[in-house]
């Protein structure tokens, strides 16, 4: 019996057995769902592909309470042990699928200096083209990237950002989606030094993608990539978007593919999709930094923006920096090329 409460929670349970083990399958059954829906497949459904983006922190939430609760059955409530021991269980799990993106992964520093080339890839979404044109341009300039791609970016946007870049060596190519505004843009830019390359568009969704080879890139094939958000309605094409990233992960040659992709590894599709890639954060070990949304703090929020590569392509740096009028941080990632 609880002294402070007067509630004897066993005896509650023995005299309702049956009761009790609908309590327990309910309370497990709900927090499971709430940590682990892409286990099952629920993730490609409204709530749980919005609320599995969510899942570090949610486990954070729980795992204080279902500690508390262990804590209680081995002293107290005999009783609560089967519970406490199920949700436990839930939470290993959980955080089996989300810790090892806070770890560097060991040998991630790729190929040597001898064997391949640095390229630098920035990926920002400009917010419907509201991000400041000067700063983006001082992204640019600053950090001197071989390849940017920019989501929310269409001829608008582009037309604002060619003369401040096009000096320092770049050209920029654009494709953009049914509604023909920034929106449905996507403007990918790169620098000189990788010569002249082709350029394919992918149109077929509402955020096309732009990708480009040749040139000094040789075989290696770097795409901008946008996908649908997974709001209400729109799950489903979201989740086709985000599946369509396999053409390249799971392609013959290497590719690199940035951009916004409204999708973290606790999504199912997105974990199915890449898994011929890896992520520069979390080779870095960042896989938990926010990318979005920059109006709560910089600790809190899903890493919904990446930078991907097919092996042995790998991530030497990895940073975000915010950029005016965007709620997204822009990704910026150093990689060794072989080759």
């Amino acid at each position: 019996m609880s002294r402070a409460t007067g509630v004897d929670v066993d005896a509650a349970f023995r005299r309702r057995p049956r009761l009790a083990g609908v309590l327990v399958a309910g309370v497990v059954a709900g927090v499971a769902l709430l940590v682990l829906p892409d286990l099952a497949g629920l993730d490609r459904f409204t709530p749980f592909a919005q609320v599995v983006s969510f899942r570090p922190y949610t486990l954070a939430g729980l795992a204080p309470v279902v500690l508390l609760l262990s804590w209680l059955a081995v002293r107290r409530w005999r009783t609560l042990r089967p519970l406490a021991a199920l949700l436990v269980t839930v939470v290993v799990v959980g955080a089996a699928l989300v810790l090892p993106r806070a770890v560097p992964v060991v040998g991630a520093q790729g190929v040597s200096t001898a064997d391949g080339r640095t390229l630098t890839v920035v990926a920002f979404n400009t917010l419907s083209g509201n991000a400041d044109i000067e700063a983006v341009a001082d992204l640019v300039r600053t950090e001197r990237p071989d390849l940017v791609s920019l989501v929310e970016a269409g001829r608008s946007y582009r037309s604002r950002l060619a003369p401040l870049v096009e000096p320092l060596g770049y050209r920029l190519h654009t494709s953009v989606g049914p509604d023909g505004g920034d929106l449905s843009g996507v403007t990918a830019l790169v620098a000189g030094s990788l010569g002249a390359v082709d350029v394919t568009d992918y149109p077929h969704t509402p955020f096309p993608s732009v990708e480009l080879s040749g040139g000094n890139l040789g075989s290696l094939r770097f795409v901008a990539f946008h996908s649908l958000a997974p709001r209400r309605g729109d799950v489903p094409q979201w989740h086709s978007d985000v599946a369509g990233v396999a053409r390249w992960c799971a392609g013959p040659g290497p590719a690199i593919v940035a951009g916004d992709f409204n999708a973290t590894f606790d999504h199912s599709v997105f974990r199915s999709a890449t898994a011929g890639c890896s992520d520069a954060a979390a080779q870095r070990g960042q896989g938990l930094a926010p990318t979005w949304p920059t109006w709560l703090p910089d600790w809190i929020g899903p890493q919904i923006d990446h930078v991907l590569a097919t092996d042995p392509i790998t991530a030497e740096a990895f940073s975000l920096r915010e950029v005016p009028g965007s709620d997204h941080r822009a990704v910026i990632a150093r990689l060794r090329v072989p080759g």
